[in-house]
């Protein structure tokens, strides 16, 4: 049986990290669950967690009163969900919803942000990868708005 730590040095997010560090960092952590249609999170709550999805589907939401939820991105297994705990003031901007049964690694902000404050190199390696998560999704949005409304979305 691996340790929460080796468990979360195989995903991307954490890959190549130290022994030490991922130790840090497991120790923000707890293995949850969520239901299908459960919410993890809602818009404008207190984000005070990430999740490190294990297995299962999570969307993003975006509550539109003309359209109710609209899905603004679907995260598959081994990829991370929320960065709003880096930034102040510490709220989602999306609602997260499981599309099917979610196992995950629930890590506490605060807990991890005081860990980046004490460990200056552990708290500049996080952002540069949870830097490159927020790249990425917006490339992938810019991706999705050609595709519905057509190169004009892109400029």
């Amino acid at each position: 049986m691996r340790t929460l730590a080796e468990e979360i040095g195989q995903s991307p997010l954490f890959a190549g990290m130290s022994n030490d560090d991922l130790a840090l960092i497991a120790g923000c952590g707890e293995n949850v669950g969520f239901d299908e249609g459960e919410l993890l999170f809602r818009d404008g709550g207190p984000a005070d967690t990430f999740y490190l999805l294990r297995r299962g589907r999570v969307a993003l939401e975006l509550h539109t009163p003309e359209r109710g939820g609209l899905v603004v991105e679907t995260i598959e297994p081994g990829d991370v969900v929320g960065w709003s705990w880096l930034f102040a003031p510490y709220r989602w901007h999306f609602d997260g919803r499981a599309v099917t049964a979610v196992r995950a690694v629930a890590f506490d902000g605060a807990c991890l942000r005081g860990k980046c404050d004490d460990d200056k190199e552990l708290g500049y390696e996080l952002m540069k990868r949870f830097g490159q998560v927020m790249i990425d999704r917006l490339q992938h949005a810019r991706v999705r708005l050609v595709d519905v409304f057509g190169d004009a979305a892109a400029r």
